[in-house]
């Protein structure tokens, strides 16, 4: 044909037989070739292809593949003077490579047993008995046990569910807090009154609501001052078993202040040597003198030398003094009060402890009032008990704080975020007992806790539940050195 008819023929091209074309039509024809080429090609190639076919052995036909390697391999197979476009020479395979044209056709190898030819994308086996196997599972450990403890205090009712996490440590899964005022009137009277009673087992039933719906391994329910000093405390008791279905145990004010210690024991300054601990509550305030020496236990409350459970907390000396409004005088007055029965505490003085210590002592409180003036002392919007637990205030610190509260009025105290209405008539009490404490023990810093009863017990729990040795692996024997860092961890992660 002559050269000059080139321009028409790719003109016609569209409609025409080309290869290249017919290729991409993607229509299957004998043995997966185009059927547009297949009609297109001469009659006597057809039947050379046909002859070379026919001459292979039934074993060693190639395998099916897809409609695109097919098409991939008949536009390879043109034999020498075949013309093809520009297009078709160039046209990119499979993998990304250009089609290589030369003499001699290309051949697909014909892939061994479990093999697939290059470029081909394989396709999914049918599932068989032996694959179906399930995946194999690294053993785990269980999901650590859940602890509760339940604090009815004079003025609040409390619950904490927790579950052990590093030796010493738990990590709290549900909390609840309300304030009951359980002890009101009771200075007065002696006995509990109906109104705070029925408060009080409006909490504790929401308390078991929360407890019957988790799985808990040991909980210890505790009753305290208001409980143990009414004359109606036991029968109380008796109603609050029939109405809720807790069992609280009313403890007395020895064991109230060591759960207070265990509670803070996280928050003893590792240098120290000896402690003032105290806890402002409602009803009472526990005091305990701890001395650590060098062979330093995993339960702080195993160092208390001399303790002191007072008669006095922030509910009774606010009703006898008047907790609204507190004058300069009459906070001297509750301050007084409260240093006569300190006066009757054969405890050590701050001259024993400190020289016992050198500058290893401090104070630390944990109550409502402590962490109120650590509130107001940060100017928070409102209580954040992350930024409060655990902070440090000097001596001046608080000193400022209790006479800026006290140059408040009820209505100032009651519009303080973290104070509230609930605590505006406590809270002037509460510092007159934190000040006579600090005049009996002066102390440079005091540590803040916003922990107590429940964590105490919490701990304890745990401790004597082996819920921490449990967590340490077992895998692998520990030889007596490896035992002895492992202790040695131990021991300060219940300090951290």
């Amino acid at each position: 044909m002559p050269r000059g008819g080139k321009g028409k023929r790719r003109r016609r091209r569209p409609s025409g037989s080309s290869s290249a074309i017919a290729s991409r039509s993607g229509l299957p024809g004998e043995a997966g070739r185009p059927a547009a080429l297949e009609e297109a090609e001469p009659a006597r190639k057809r039947k050379r292809r046909r002859r070379s076919k026919a001459a292979r052995p039934q074993s060693q036909a190639p395998t099916a593949v897809s409609g695109a390697a097919a098409a991939h391999e008949t536009s390879i197979t043109d034999k020498k003077g075949q013309k093809r476009s520009k297009k078709a020479r160039h046209r990119r395979g499979l993998q990304g490579r250009p089609l290589t044209s030369g003499d001699k056709p290309l051949t697909v190898e014909r892939p061994a047993d479990g093999q697939r030819p290059r470029g081909v994308s394989a396709a999914p086996q049918p599932s068989r008995k032996d694959d179906m196997r399930a995946p194999h599972v690294a053993p785990s450990e269980p999901p650590a046990p859940l602890y509760a403890a339940l604090d009815l205090g004079t003025n609040n009712c409390r619950l904490l569910v927790a579950q052990p996490t590093r030796p010493g440590q738990f990590r709290v899964v549900d909390a609840f807090s309300r304030i009951v005022r359980l002890g009101e009137g009771l200075g007065a009277s002696g006995r509990l009154s109906d109104d705070a009673m029925e408060r009080s087992v409006e909490a504790l039933k929401i308390c078991a609501g929360k407890l019957n719906t988790r799985s808990i391994r040991r909980r210890r329910l505790i009753a305290t001052e208001a409980a143990r000093a009414a004359e109606n405390g036991a029968i109380f008791m008796k109603r609050v078993a029939e109405e809720t279905g807790l069992d609280l145990e009313i403890i007395d004010r020895e064991t109230e202040a060591r759960l207070a210690v265990s509670g803070c024991s996280s928050l003893v300054d590792r240098e120290t040597k000896s402690v003032v601990l105290f806890d402002i509550g409602g009803g009472s305030s526990e005091i305990a003198v701890i001395r650590i020496g060098d062979n330093r236990s995993s339960r702080l409350a195993n160092h208390i030398t001399h303790w002191t459970s007072l008669p006095v907390g922030v509910v009774t000396l606010s009703e006898r003094h008047g907790g609204e409004h507190v004058t300069p005088q009459s906070f001297e007055t509750m301050v007084r009060e409260v240093e006569g029965m300190l006066d009757r505490f054969d405890g050590p003085s701050v001259e024993a402890l400190e020289s016992a210590s050198g500058s290893g002592f401090h104070l630390i409180g944990t109550s409502g009032t402590v962490t109120t003036l650590a509130g107001v002392h940060l100017d928070l919007p409102r209580y954040d008990r992350r930024r409060v637990d655990g902070l440090w205030l000097s001596d001046d610190e608080v000193s400022a704080m209790q006479a800026r509260l006290l140059s408040w009025d009820f209505a100032a105290r009651a519009a303080n975020p973290c104070i509230g209405p609930d605590r505006a008539d406590l809270v002037l009490a509460g510092c007159a007992i934190l000040e006579a404490i600090r005049r009996r023990w002066p102390s440079t810093r005091m540590r803040v806790a916003d922990r107590g009863l429940r964590e105490g017990l919490l701990t304890d729990m745990m401790a004597d539940d082996g819920a921490w040795r449990r967590g340490r692996p077992r895998r692998h024997q520990r030889g007596p050195a490896q035992a002895g860092d492992e202790r040695q961890r131990s021991h300060e992660g219940n300090k951290a």
